[in-house]
């Protein structure tokens, strides 16, 4: 037997985008003949997609890790990697997606739906793309960015059109199980059925779905019994038949009372915020057992009181199916009447907002530690920067101050009161520490310098090729001007001692 499971914790990670190539065409006669890497590959989303088949999170009980593919690196001649495959984890319908702090992501109604719960992560440009008029050979190339690391919640709430509500045994199992081709569990001991059971009614041409909700006690809205952990699978049902055991044996207990306590219970349960409240949604009594000679005198005594509080009452018997036609023929019309008053409104057109951005796309907070004030830059943009950067070129670091210089980084520290060699994290947390240095400005682009380096981060005072060429060419002329004044003075002491001899 199947078991049931309706609460999962997923551990998702989604695909790492493939770096970025820096790579040089090479040809005969043409050993440099402009920057030819390729840029990766986005990695892999995990998607979450309702299927009708799937009717339990039982697979994702057993292995809640799940992992996307990883997009591939850049290549050399322009080739770009491999995207990273995408993982579909099927979800039975009436699945709600909620991240860790509660919030509803997605609420998987319909059949296909498909949500992208963890974005992959974004591949790394290559050195090609990155190229322009002014920086025609760049020496580096953008790294790929992490996907999206994180847990997310499964909670399904079973989608069907009547649910069957009432005390342990009284019978709606049973009922169920004479009604449809379901066949739950039917045992004469309380909590027999310890998940929801779904079943598929033909009335005529009606056809629906029905759902068996483990036995109410009193106070299961609180957390007694097995209630709580199964109401939820009654917000979705269109319809409600409160199943009473007119033959119990218990002390203390009646039709009467069974009915006021699941009443209670279902009124104090708060369905979500847009949704019917329980108790205003068309609501049936069935009087249970009937067969039983003291059960439908009991039956007779309460029915009056029961069809006074506005409820219609149908005496059934599971075993003898007295009553049943009746009953589900009138959940029939109901479910009848619903749906076409569904298909009678007209569908609210969904307004797709594209946001064209803010203005400031980064926040700058000031936060004291033990040794002063620090600068914490939050964002989109700068976060996925510096994810990009490969510290270890200094090109890209150039190229990184560069774009925070643009984007205003520089301009709002300033303001922030920061001091050069001021502590500076991007990102929450641990984030990525280093000691700001203004100098460092959106001039790269004007500036000539090997690949793969950048001259205002050069912390050596080795001269270039350039300086030591005029530095040679200075000596030689400095040596010229020696020898020609020797010269000079060779010249003039010869002809003085030539004067002297006449």
């Amino acid at each position: 037997m199947v078991t049931f499971i309706d609460r999962v914790t997923l551990h998702l990670s989604a695909g790492k985008g493939g770096n970025g190539c820096v790579s040089v065409k090479r040809e005969k006669f043409k050993p440099l003949a402009g920057p030819d890497g390729g840029s990766g590959g986005h990695g892999g989303d995990v998607v979450l997609v309702a299927e009708p088949q799937v009717t339990t999170l039982l697979a994702y009980h057993h292995s809640p890790h799940r992992s996307a593919g990883n997009g591939g690196f850049g290549m050399g001649d322009h080739r770009s990697g491999a995207l990273g495959e995408t993982l579909e984890l099927p979800v039975p319908i009436g699945t709600v997606v909620k991240d860790a702090d509660g919030q509803v992501l997605a609420d998987m109604l319909d059949p296909g739906m498909r949500f992208v719960v963890a974005p992959g992560g974004i591949g790394g440009l290559g050195n090609a793309v990155l190229a322009n008029p002014k920086r025609k050979a760049p020496g580096f190339a953008l790294l790929g960015t992490p996907g999206w690391e994180g847990d997310v919640y499964l909670e399904l709430k079973t989608v069907a059109d009547v649910a069957l509500v009432g005390f342990p045994s009284a019978g709606k199992s049973s009922l169920i199980a004479a009604i449809s081709a379901a066949r739950p569990k039917i045992a004469d001991y309380p909590f027999t059925t310890l998940h929801p059971n779904l079943g598929v009614v033909q009335a005529g041409d009606n056809r629906y779905t029905v759902a068996d909700v483990p036995g109410l006690i009193e106070g299961a809205s609180e957390g007694k019994g097995l209630g709580l952990e199964f109401l939820r699978h009654v917000e979705r049902c269109t319809a409600l038949v409160h199943v009473l055991d007119c033959a119990t044996l218990e002390p203390g207990r009646d039709p009467l009372s069974d009915l006021d306590t699941i009443l209670s219970e279902l009124a104090a349960y708060p369905v979500p915020e847009g949704q019917t409240p329980l108790l205003e949604r068309p609501q049936f009594v069935a009087l249970n057992k009937v067969d039983v000679p003291e059960a439908q005198d009991l039956a007779d005594l309460v029915r009056a009181d029961i069809e006074a509080r506005g409820f219609r009452v149908f005496e059934i018997s599971t075993v003898s199916h007295s009553g049943l036609r009746q009953l589900t023929f009138a959940l029939g019309e109901v479910v009848a009447e619903h749906r076409a008053k569904l298909a009678a409104t007209p569908v609210q057109e969904r307004v797709v907002i594209r946001p064209r951005g803010s203005k400031k796309e980064f926040t700058i907070r000031v936060e004291g530690g033990t040794y002063g004030n620090f600068y914490r830059v939050l964002g989109e943009k700068p976060l996925r920067w510096v994810q990009q950067t490969d510290f270890q070129n200094e090109e890209a670091v150039g190229f990184l101050g560069d774009r925070l210089e643009k984007l205003g980084v520089e301009t709002e520290l300033f303001r922030a009161g920061a001091v050069p060699g001021a502590t500076v994290v991007i990102g929450e947390g641990d984030g990525i520490i280093f000691d700001w240095q203004p100098s460092v400005t959106s001039a790269a682009e004007l500036m000539t310098a090997p690949r793969g380096t950048d001259p205002r981060l050069l912390q050596s005072n080795r001269r270039t090729t350039a300086e030591r060429r005029d530095h040679y060419k200075e000596r030689m002329d400095a040596k010229a001007q020696a020898r020609a004044e020797l010269e000079t003075e060779r010249i003039a002491e010869s002809g003085s001692r030539t004067g002297d001899d006449e």
